[in-house]
């Protein structure tokens, strides 16, 4: 029955994506979907996109074998979510047209800024692709029942092969309609799970939690911070640079940044990210319930017998709340839970694979050809989604046998440390240079990839990714309470090294689109079009004929409305809307 249902799931999907694709010349349909979303749906994909397979599987394990940090794990995804909505979305839709180097063009325009941007992009997301198809092969195993490693590795094939078609052929709202499917089916098939375990436990949360308590066999300890990291020098700083990094890096992953740039405006972004925060806030509360449920129900040595990182809890939650004789419709409830697991891994995947072609194909093939036609590009796009898929399979395929956590603490690393600085300076600080940008996304690469090395995730315990080597020198399990301030101290020692030319050249840049990128306004130079400022144009440095100031003595300058004010800086007007 779950063959079939896995089936029916893959031809209606592939089907979405061939109704919805974009026209052969339709480029922007293709990236952004033309912003043809409402907040609702917008919002229930970005959960979609927010919600991987990790979350969902890694995230209930650390719940059901931890406890009380599981939950606090849970609650950073939720809160990172909430720091993109307060703090970033508004100036990310309105710098932003395509991709994230689109963002930082806007202000230091050039090949070489939107080569690094992808090549950072790449460096967070193939991470964390590898993860979601590695853990395929398991995943499938464990729901199917067969455990021949031949048809671990075709289940990563074959599931790799479908994540690229759904990239390739529906673009941006190809994957958006799979992303919401995904989030429906997965949140009402945990509701009911959720529901069915506190019925079990007579609607009593405290006794949930005691029932847990007794299953972990790790007394108080298990509803206790630190035991996650407890055999560590500094447990609490190791929980706080872990909690750091979620928080940080999962806000500026560039799958999710590039689900900004789908609105129609600011204030629809605004309204679709309230839904995914809710969204991802039932989500919470469902993994968390099933988590302890899973515990309470089976026992913690249980869970670690099936997967020593608890990836299956949820999964042997959902039979355990069940018994052993299910009834057909609670077989049919499994169906559903497996399904939308299976669905999970295809769109978590299928997304970020889009963000690395699209990323590809307009920072660095159309950044090089100016005059590319967008049919040409939309193709390269497509191709780029073939090559990136391609990559990832293949090296999927060689590490499925070890452990994959380090590879999800360094996207989200890479995240924190690389592209959280690099967009806060970006759209917040005025005399944040090119130098300062490009020490931030390389400098911050490769200091997290050195710190990440000497971690206890790769080397020097039984559960690292080479637990028969022992190069541990990194004194905490997360490298991010170094490598996030590393990065931030890259792009300010940058910026400040800068000549001082070059630093008010870029103060002129930045005060010249400052009301469009915080506030949307009109009327400033370099709209959302993707045009970007010449240094020419801002500052008085050798000044061009702008049009003429209405209502401001007829000096040459951007035209001003009657009760608008002018700060002496091209674009900067304040008080009203400046005309067309």
């Amino acid at each position: 029955m779950t063959l079939v249902a896995f089936t029916a799931v893959v031809t209606l999907t592939l089907l979405l994506c061939v109704m919805t694709g974009p026209d052969r010349d339709g480029l922007g349909e293709f990236y952004t979907g033309y912003g043809g979303l409402t907040p609702l749906r917008n919002g229930l994909a970005i959960a979609g996109d927010y919600i991987s397979a990790a979350s969902v599987l890694g995230t209930t394990g650390v719940i059901a074998l931890l406890g009380y940090d599981g939950v606090v794990l849970a609650l950073s995804t939720s809160l990172s979510l909430m720091l993109l909505m307060f703090l970033l979305a508004e100036p990310l839709r309105n710098a932003g047209k395509f991709t994230m180097g689109d963002v930082l063009a806007r202000r230091m325009p050039g090949r070489v800024v939107r080569v690094t941007a992808c090549a950072a992009t790449l460096a967070a997301l193939l991470p964390l692709m590898l993860v979601q198809l590695a853990g395929a092969g398991d995943l499938l195993a464990f729901i199917l029942g067969f455990s021949s490693p031949g048809l671990k590795t075709g289940c990563v094939i074959a599931l790799g092969a479908l994540m690229i078609s759904y990239a390739a052929i529906g673009g941006m709202k190809g994957t958006a309609l799979i992303q919401i499917l995904k989030i429906v089916i997965l949140l009402g098939s945990g509701t009911v799970v959720a529901v069915l375990i506190l019925r079990r436990f007579d609607w009593d949360p405290g006794a949930l939690l005691a029932a847990a308590q007794r299953g972990s066999e790790l007394g108080p300890a298990y509803l206790r911070s630190g035991l996650q990291f407890e055999g560590g020098p500094m447990p609490r700083l190791d929980m706080i640079s872990s909690e750091l990094t979620v928080v940080l890096g999962g806000a500026c992953l560039p799958h999710i940044t590039m689900r900004m740039y789908t609105a129609r405006s600011a204030p629809e972004i605004r309204r679709s990210l309230s839904w995914a925060v809710s969204s991802v806030a039932l989500f919470v509360l469902i993994i968390t319930v099933i988590g302890f449920g899973t515990t309470a129900m089976l026992g913690r040595a249980a869970v670690s017998a099936h997967d020593a990182q608890g990836n299956t809890a949820y999964l042997l939650g959902t039979r355990a709340v069940f018994g052993a004789d299910a009834s057909g419709a609670e077989t049919l409830l499994f169906t559903t839970v497996a399904t939308a697991i299976f669905l999970t891994l295809l769109a978590s995947v299928a997304g970020m694979i889009l963000a690395c072609a699209n990323s590809l194909a307009h920072d660095v093939f159309a950044a090089c050809r100016r005059d590319l036609p967008p049919r040409r590009e939309m193709t390269l796009a497509r191709g780029c989604a073939l090559a990136v898929g391609a990559l990832a399979i293949t090296l999927a395929v060689l590490i499925q046998d070890r452990s994959l956590q380090p590879l999800v603490t360094l996207s989200f690393c890479l995240g924190a440390s690389v592209l959280a600085p690099a967009l806060i300076y970006t759209l917040f600080w005025r005399r944040f240079t090119r130098a300062g940008l490009l020490w931030t996304l390389i400098g911050g690469t490769v200091g997290c990839a050195v710190l990440m090395t000497g971690t206890n995730l790769v080397s020097g315990s039984p559960n690292a990714a080479f637990p028969t080597h022992d190069f541990n020198w990194f004194p905490f399990t997360t490298p991010g309470i170094a490598s996030i301030p590393l990065g931030f101290l890259l792009g300010w020692l940058g910026t400040i090294t800068s000549r001082p030319t070059v630093q008010r050249e870029q103060r002129g840049r930045y005060e010249a689109v400052e009301p469009f990128i915080l506030a949307g306004a009109r009327g400033g130079a370099g709209h959302r079009s993707g045009e970007s400022v010449t240094a020419g144009s801002v500052g008085g440095l050798h000044p061009t004929r702008p049009p003429r100031l209405r209502g401001v003595g007829g000096r040459w300058g951007p035209r001003c409305p009657p009760g608008g004010t002018w700060d002496r800086s091209w674009g900067g007007l304040r008080g009203a809307r400046s005309e067309e």
